[in-house]
């Protein structure tokens, strides 16, 4: 018997391998209760793509290749033994689904799926992720529209759900709920997204900052009021305006701002200035010849009168 399904099954494999359409196989199940529902579903989907065309004890056939290890081996074993001597009728094999699901399946599905629905909430989760998973554990509660809305309102985040609530045209269908909060969810974390963006943008140099007030010296009033330099270092003294401190991109102050060519040519020509103890152009009075002329005179009299006097 288990050669003849192991060939039957060898057979439809050779007849799948001209189609163009991918789909998953299902993985093997060793009898493990969690992975009831994932084998079946699987198994499902592969049958209705892929075989759709093939009898159903071909299809019953596939399902039990897969059922392997632990248990489930011996279970197979028994099941097929009993289909061998007349015992069993497995006609469909949604039939054989139902019989997975009974013989592995836990006994208190229902109770588990309500306390489960009772728990979950969104938290931290976006609202399409806490929805995926609210309908995954809906599926078998036997909850219905009214009770299913006030669940799913309990565990949806509270801001979204008072938005919901308020609106001009509240929701009135789970399907609706679901619908608009993800929406909602998806428009809220999409703005705050783009603030971060505008956010950074706003802080580089050329971007879209808002006006500064200038003082000169490369200050500015940044926000709070406070002076800042170039890099928005706070100051703190010195002369706000045109002729007072410059600092450079570091924000650091680098002295006055003055023109070192025009240092060098007033300290050896004067430029244009009046001396006010010769009344000559070209240099100050501390730099006069006419007095330091006099002052050379006046030493060795001063002497003589010494030496004189002595």
């Amino acid at each position: 018997m288990i050669a003849t399904l192991q060939q039957q099954v060898n057979t439809m494999l050779l007849q799948q391998q001209g189609s163009r359409v991918e789909v998953a196989r299902p993985q093997v199940f060793n009898g493990r209760m969690e992975e009831v529902s994932a084998f079946i579903n699987a198994a499902r989907i592969y049958i209705r793509m892929k075989m759709t065309e093939e009898v159903a004890t071909t299809q019953v056939a596939w399902v039990l290749s897969y059922v392997q290890g632990g248990i489930a081996e011996a279970w197979k074993d028994n099941l097929m033994d009993e289909l061998a001597k007349g015992e069993l009728e497995v006609e469909t094999v949604e039939q054989l689904f139902s019989k997975i699901r009974n013989d592995f399946g836990e006994t208190l599905e229902e109770e588990r799926k309500i306390e489960q629905l009772r728990t979950i909430e969104q938290g931290g989760k976006t609202c399409n992720e806490y929805v995926q998973e609210f309908k995954k554990v809906a599926r078998g509660s036997e909850y219905e529209e009214r009770p299913l809305i006030e669940e799913f309102k309990r565990g949806l985040n509270g801001m979204i759900r008072r938005k919901l609530a308020k609106a001009e045209e509240p929701p009135t269908t789970i399907g609706e709920w679901q619908e608009r909060a993800v929406r909602l969810d998806r428009n809220q974390r999409q703005s705050r997204v783009e603030e971060r963006m505008l956010g950074r943008n706003a802080a580089r140099p050329g971007g879209n900052a808002q006006p500064r007030e200038s003082f000169g010296g490369g200050l500015y009033r940044g926000r709070g009021g406070q002076i800042t330099g170039w890099a928005g270092v706070p100051q703190t003294g010195g002369n706000r305006g045109g002729g007072g401190n410059t600092f450079n991109r570091g924000g650091y102050q680098t002295g006055p701002r003055r023109d070192p060519n025009a240092m060098d040519v007033d300290r050896g020509r004067g430029g244009d200035r009046t001396c006010y103890h010769c009344g000559k152009f070209g240099h100050m009075a501390q730099n006069c010849w006419e007095r330091n002329k006099a002052r050379v005179v006046e030493r060795p009299q001063e002497s003589a009168k010494e030496n004189g006097g002595q």
